[in-house]
């Protein structure tokens, strides 16, 4: 997973895989879902990234199987 912001834009680009893009989703009037041939989420973009999240703040927490919930 990648994630880029482009401050002069406001844009927050968020990609999980470089499968190719066949199509294009919009979420909401800011927030885009690119998927590839077999509808899987390839990359999200959010547009006016900063008044969606804060973008200067990035953390993840590796979990375990552990501390996972069942499905």
């Amino acid at each position: 997973m990648q994630a880029k912001y482009f401050p002069d834009t406001d844009t927050l680009l968020l990609t999980f895989s470089r499968n190719e893009i066949v199509e294009t989703f919009d979420l909401n009037e800011n927030v885009l879902v690119e998927v590839d041939k077999d509808n899987h989420v390839v990359s999200m973009t959010v547009e006016h990234a900063a008044q969606q999240t804060d973008v200067n703040e990035f953390s993840y927490q590796m979990m375990t199987g552990e501390h996972r919930v069942a499905s």
